[in-house]
């Protein structure tokens, strides 16, 4: 009764669910792997921001200083700010779009560290920083890169409008050495002004939709099979009622009457 699933079509159907079936389950399997990275980043975040902030030169001082494990600590910087500023182009913050503002704050010792000051609406100018010296609570970020697909920033400085903070492209138009990573500001002394950009909120640490989305995508893989097995079960019903009506049909003579 089932021979039929062995024909050259049924076959090629067969292939094509598995083919699915096996699509779907990886599908889900991907989100179950992006929902652990995004734990482990949330708990890493975590741990970094519930230690107590220190100067950025001692970090920067460490000879196995590495910038990614450096990010997201949170970290204290003192120095005088410098007057020219860089826009980061393309950003939104609580809902709106706007630019972020990167100044460079030049300290004692020589080092320039690039700060980004926080979030102008869009169509607004940048404020200046203050004429003073200022010490900086922030965040470690690590220099940002053009991901695939993206576009390039111009090599040729100076900068005043950029995608993204590349250091290794703005440093060359800053005085001193460039530290090799960026501060996010969270608070300052002398303290942010209503018309100072608005610092960049702490990182979102939610767990996103990666668990309903693996759901949803095993959910699917169990539909492709449902409807595999209701296809063939619909096929043998057919070929059964088939077969038992041409069972049931009795031959007709033709010819005289006796």
């Amino acid at each position: 009764m089932y021979r039929f699933l062995l024909r050259p079509r049924w076959i090629a159907f067969h292939l094509l669910v598995i083919v699915a079936v096996i699509a779907l389950i990886n599908l889900g399997l991907w989100q179950l792997r992006r929902l652990d990275e995004r734990r482990a980043f949330n708990a890493e975040v975590v741990s970094k921001q519930e230690q107590a902030p220190v100067p950025l030169d001692e970090l920067l001082a460490d000879p196995g200083f590495d910038p990614a494990a450096a990010e997201w600590r949170t970290v204290t910087v003192e120095g005088t700010w410098l007057p020219d500023q860089v826009i980061v182009f393309n950003r939104s913050q609580g809902g709106a779009a706007g630019d972020d503002v990167i100044t460079a704050l030049a300290t004692d010792d020589g080092t320039t560290v690039l700060v980004n000051r926080g979030f102008v609406p869009l169509g607004a100018d940048p404020p200046p920083p203050p004429q003073t010296d200022t010490a900086v609570v922030g965040r470690v970020r690590e220099s940002e890169s053009r991901g695939r697909g993206g576009l390039t920033d111009s090599s040729e400085g100076p900068l005043t409008e950029v995608r993204r903070v590349e250091i290794d492209k703005l440093a060359a138009q800053f005085p001193g050495e460039v530290a090799p990573v960026y501060v996010e500001l969270v608070s300052s002394d002398p303290p942010v002004q209503p018309t100072d950009p608005i610092p960049v909120p702490e990182p979102e640490l939610t767990e996103a939709n990666h668990l309903s989305y693996a759901f949803q995508w095993f959910i699917f893989s169990v539909c492709v099979v449902i409807g595999w097995v209701l296809a063939v079960r619909r096929s043998a019903r057919t070929r059964r009622e088939e077969a038992a009506s041409d069972g049931g049909v009795s031959p007709v003579r033709v010819g005289p009457s006796s």
